[in-house]
């Protein structure tokens, strides 16, 4: 059986103050690595203005639409920041799966179903992974579907904390809200004791303490998401 457990509000982690802090210093630490922050930023000024068009428009066109054009946003965002990484960001019509680069073709970032939030946990994933793990299909990554034992749930758990934890932030950043996912709908088992919620939201809460700890391609999403998403 499952039991109802209160998850911590996770909204509290990115304030408008604790964003401008976060902000401040994640321009710092870019500012100390070599980028090419010039040559994309006419791309990244048309990003901007596209998502104030999408923001507008939440409450005017279908759920579907916006959806769809938030998206096709965040594809065109990850194509620009990492053009010279070999790899791309996939609007996938199943399940997501990352596909390594081979034959002359780049990485593919594919993200279930269209979902922005997906799309999101996708990046959160390759984000901490490092070059081995990239040239490896789903960054070799051990997967047990939805109806696991009560011993997979906890090893699913303890694996999900980083990216969720970064999926968190993302998603603050993009001003969406943000839930955890144990993925267990079809769980059979007690499931009140898991600390997977707190300890999702305790490593999100130290990665805003301690920017310099995040990974660094997570560095420069949450960057350009923090600048994009929160311009006035």
């Amino acid at each position: 059986m499952i039991s109802p457990v209160v998850d911590p509000d996770f909204s509290h982690l990115l304030s408008t103050p604790a964003s401008k802090r976060l902000l401040k210093r994640l321009h710092i630490l870019e500012s100390e690595k070599p980028n090419d922050s010039d040559r994309i930023k006419p791309q990244l000024d048309a990003l901007s203005e596209q998502w104030q068009k999408i923001i507008h428009a939440e409450d005017i066109n279908p759920f579907d639409e916006n959806e769809k054009a938030a998206t096709d946003w965040l594809i065109a965002l990850f194509n620009t920041l990492f053009a010279n990484q070999e790899v791309i960001l996939v609007r996938g019509a199943g399940e997501p799966e990352y596909f390594p680069a081979q034959d002359n073709q780049p990485a593919r970032i594919e993200f279930a179903h269209g979902f922005f939030q997906s799309a999101l946990h996708e990046l959160s994933h390759w984000s901490l992974t490092g070059d081995a793990r990239r040239s490896l299909s789903d960054f070799g990554y051990w997967y047990a579907p939805d109806g696991r034992t009560a011993a997979q749930q906890q090893a699913f758990e303890r694996v999900e904390i980083k990216p969720q934890a970064l999926e968190c932030l993302f998603s603050l950043a993009c001003g969406r809200n943000f839930k955890v996912s144990q993925d267990n709908l079809f769980a059979d088992f007690d499931t009140s004791t898991s600390t997977f919620a707190h300890d999702v939201y305790q490593q999100a809460k130290a990665y805003v303490a301690e920017p310099h700890t995040l990974p660094r391609d997570a560095k420069t999403l949450l960057q350009a998401f923090l600048t994009i998403c929160n311009a006035n």
